[in-house]
């Protein structure tokens, strides 16, 4: 009975795991909230298939619940629960001195029906937020913060410490009745690691640039094991979707070394493409235009030398061939928009001056970056925050 219920502050509450069971029924409770196109049996066949996928499996992924230390594993009321993943990352102060350091993406945050309006969220979001200061701190990388993704506004994780990000926007392009770009090479999974490690490559180098202005940056690492986190959930949707067909390409690439433009995507079936409104996404999880020096850095920093430097007509066509590709992919996997977030400046210019259709929205209510900062527990006086760069989606979890 729920007036038997423990209070929030109670001293009998505690974070522990889940046990296998216990698993089940946390993802049967979130399945009407999550589970976008599958039905109720094939979210928990994907929910499980996730839990061993690159980013998740070997430790990278923890599942936390709220209970009443007093009640035995399988026979305990799960009051809350969410999961939370390893991330690797970069922080680097105003000289370019860099450290390696690990930021905890926290997601899937739920609380029963019959439990909430109780505090059970609020106090679960507490003990997170210590819990995840030392979880798994033994490998030398130390946590800076957790970051989340809230879909319920701005206000109510930022009581609970967890900041929205000072941008949230994307922009969102038609799927194209186009062919492919001629110029484009289409990606294969087998491509993306290398890329991956291009790209780190690029960010390393910017971090360790001087930024007089800003004490602390921080940035989530777009490695490989993130792409195909999102890879694995695109093709265990699409299997389902399409009787077994996988899409195979699985971004865009195209130009010479030294300037070349590339993105790598995912599917995100939310409504099946029968339904009556689908509202389904490619969403690039990663752009890199290798000529940009406004890439990787804080936007306020970013000047018109830089941006003027990279904005060449070869580069500007090669990046419009990308979003062309993406384009023609969202049309044959009928797919409903493309969605690129928080593009750096140079590519935001380029946006501008092509001849794509787009629109700019700035997020408001969902998908809400929001970060909590551990700071300096031995400090007396209160540190500056980081400031998140590379706000992109293939950070979301």
């Amino acid at each position: 009975m729920t007036s038997q219920l423990p209070e929030s502050d109670s001293t009998v509450l505690h974070l522990c795991h889940p046990t296998p069971d216990e698993c089940v029924t946390i993802w049967t409770d979130i399945s009407a909230l999550w589970r976008d196109s599958l039905t109720l049996p094939v979210f928990l066949r994907e929910s499980s298939f996730l839990a061993a996928a690159p980013l998740a499996k070997d430790g990278g992924m923890t599942q936390w619940i709220l209970v009443d230390k007093h009640q035995p594993p399988d026979h305990r009321r799960i009051l809350a629960s969410c999961e939370s993943f390893r991330k690797r990352s970069l922080q680097s102060d105003r000289d370019g001195n860099i450290k390696e350091s690990t930021i905890h993406g926290i997601a899937s945050v739920f609380c029963s029906s019959q439990y909430r309006r109780r505090g059970y969220a609020g106090r679960h979001m507490a003990e997170m937020a210590k819990a995840l200061r030392s979880w798994q701190a033994d490998g030398g990388t130390p946590a800076i913060g957790s970051i989340l993704y809230s879909d319920i506004g701005k206000e109510y994780y930022a009581k609970l410490g967890w900041k929205p990000n000072q941008t949230n926007f994307h922009f969102e392009f038609p799927p194209g009745d186009v062919e492919w770009p001629s110029s484009v090479h289409p990606l294969g999974t087998d491509e993306i690691a290398d890329l991956c490690r291009r790209d780190e490559m690029m960010i390393r180098k910017a971090m360790s640039a001087p930024e007089p202005s800003i004490n602390t940056r921080a940035v989530i690492l777009p490695d490989v094991d993130h792409m195909l986190w999102h890879i694995s959930k695109e093709e265990f949707a699409s299997k389902f979707i399409f009787g077994g067909k996988v899409p195979d390409i699985k971004g865009a690439i195209v130009g010479k070394p030294g300037k070349q433009v590339w993105a790598i995507w995912t599917r995100r079936y939310y409504d099946h493409p029968d339904a009556e409104s689908p509202n389904n996404m490619l969403y690039i999880l990663r752009l890199v235009i290798e000529s940009d020096k406004t890439a990787n850095r804080p936007f306020p920093c970013v000047n018109s030398e830089d941006v003027a430097a990279a904005t060449e007509p070869d580069v500007l066509e090669s990046f419009q061939s990308v979003i062309q590709a993406a384009q023609h992919q969202a049309k044959a996997w009928r797919l409903d928009r493309v969605k690129i977030w928080e593009p750096s400046v140079l590519a935001q210019r380029l946006i501008d001056a092509s001849s794509l259709e787009y629109k700019k929205v700035e997020r408001q209510t969902e998908s809400i970056a929001s970060c909590l900062w551990f700071g300096d527990d031995k400090s007396d006086s209160p540190t500056e925050e980081p400031v998140l760069i590379n706000n992109e989606h293939y950070a979301w979890c």
